[in-house]
C-alpha cells in the first residue's frame, strides 16, 4: 500500500521557519509530480507548491512565493517544504501529495490531479 508520511509540523512564532518532510514508500517519487497542499479550518484545501517529475519545474501559490521552497531528495525518496517568514495566515494542516499525471512543461496545484496523499501535519504560526 502506497504511503506518504509527513513530519516536521508544530508550533512556530510568526517570522520563524519550519521544514516539512514527506517520506514515500512503495512508490518512487522520481516518477511523480509532487505537491504540498494546506487546509485551514473552515476553508477548502489549497495548493501551496508543486514540482514536476522530469523537468523539476516548480510553481507556488502567490501567498507563499519568496517564502516557501519545495524540493525532493531522490536518494531518500522524500520531498520537503521549507517555510520561512511564517505568518499567522499560514496556519493549517499541510498535506503532501503525488500525481501520476506528470507534466513535462509544468505542474498542477489542483487537488483533483493528485492520486496519493499523506495524512497531514499541523502547522501553527502563533505567538
Amino acid at each position: 500500500q502506497v504511503q506518504l508520511v509527513e513530519s516536521g509540523g508544530g508550533l512556530v512564532q510568526p517570522g520563524g521557519s519550519m521544514r516539512l518532510s514527506c517520506a514515500a514508500s512503495v512508490i518512487t517519487l522520481d516518477y511523480y509530480d509532487i505537491a504540498w497542499f494546506r487546509q485551514a479550518p473552515g476553508k477548502e484545501r489549497e495548493g501551496v507548491s508543486c514540482m514536476s517529475s522530469v523537468t523539476i519545474y516548480t510553481d507556488y501559490a502567490d501567498s507563499v512565493k519568496g517564502r516557501f521552497t519545495i524540493s525532493r531528495d531522490r536518494t531518500k525518496n522524500t520531498m520537503y517544504l521549507q517555510m520561512n517568514s511564517l505568518k499567522a495566515d499560514d496556519t493549517a494542516i499541510y498535506y503532501c501529495a503525488a500525481s501520476t499525471q506528470t507534466q513535462r512543461t509544468g505542474c498542477s496545484l489542483a487537488v483533483s490531479r493528485y492520486d496519493y496523499w499523506g495524512q497531514g501535519t499541523q502547522v501553527t504560526a502563533s505567538s
